[in-house]
C-alpha cells in the first residue's frame, strides 16, 4: 500500500471518485423528485427521508472505520469465514434493528404532534424497519466491497472508502425507503 500522503496523491486518488459521486448524487436528487408527491401526502414519510440516509451512512461510516482500522493493523482478512468480518457486519446488521423501529416510531410521533400524521403507526414502523434492515445488508456489502477495492488499488481505505460508503448509501437509502413505502403504503 502506498504511504504517500501528499496533496497531490490524495488528489490524484479522490478526485475522480468525488466526481463519480457527485454525479450519483444528483441521480439520487432526481429520484427523491419524483417521490415529492408521497412525501407530501404523507409527512411522516418525509420525516424518514433524512433519518433513513443518515442513519444508512453512519451504520456503513461505523463498519468502514472498524475495517480500516483491522485493514491498518494487518489483521483483516476478507474471507467469509474471518471472525471480526462477520462480527462486525453481523454488529451492523443488529444495530439496524435496534434502532430503526426508534426511527420510525419517532417520525410518526413528531407528525402527530404536529397534527399532520395519515398512516398508521405500524405502517411507519414496518416501512422505517424493512428499508433500515435492507440498508444495513447492503451497507455492509458496499463498505467490505468498498474496502477490498482499495486494497486491490492500493489506496488507503480512510481516504476512499468512508466518501463511497455515505454517498452510496445516501443513493440506496433513498431507493430502499421507497421501495419499502412503495410496497407498505
Amino acid at each position: 500500500m502506498t504511504t504517500d500522503w501528499t496533496v497531490r496523491a490524495i488528489t490524484r486518488a479522490m478526485l475522480p471518485v468525488l466526481l463519480v459521486l457527485t454525479l450519483v448524487e444528483i441521480g439520487s436528487g432526481l429520484v427523491l423528485g419524483s417521490f415529492e408527491g408521497s412525501l407530501l401526502t404523507y409527512p411522516s414519510l418525509l420525516v424518514l427521508v433524512p433519518v433513513t440516509i443518515g442513519t444508512a451512512g453512519n451504520l456503513g461510516s461505523i463498519l468502514a472505520a472498524r475495517l480500516s482500522t483491522s485493514f491498518h493493523l494487518g489483521t483483516l482478512s476478507f474471507s467469509p469465514t474471518d471472525d471480526d468480518l462477520v462480527g462486525n457486519a453481523v454488529a451492523t446488521v443488529a444495530l439496524a434493528v435496534s434502532v430503526f423501529p426508534v426511527i420510525g416510531v419517532g417520525a410518526w410521533l413528531l407528525t402527530a404532534l404536529i397534527g399532520s400524521t395519515r398512516l398508521p403507526l405500524t405502517t411507519v414502523l414496518l416501512v422505517s424497519l424493512t428499508s433500515g434492515i435492507c440498508l444495513a445488508v447492503l451497507a455492509v456489502v458496499v463498505t467490505v466491497t468498498a474496502t477490498y477495492a482499495a486494497y486491490r488499488f492500493e489506496l488507503d481505505p480512510d481516504d476512499v472508502v468512508l466518501p463511497v460508503v455515505t454517498n452510496t448509501c445516501d443513493v440506496l437509502g433513498v431507493l430502499v425507503l421507497f421501495g419499502a413505502v412503495r410496497l407498505f403504503v
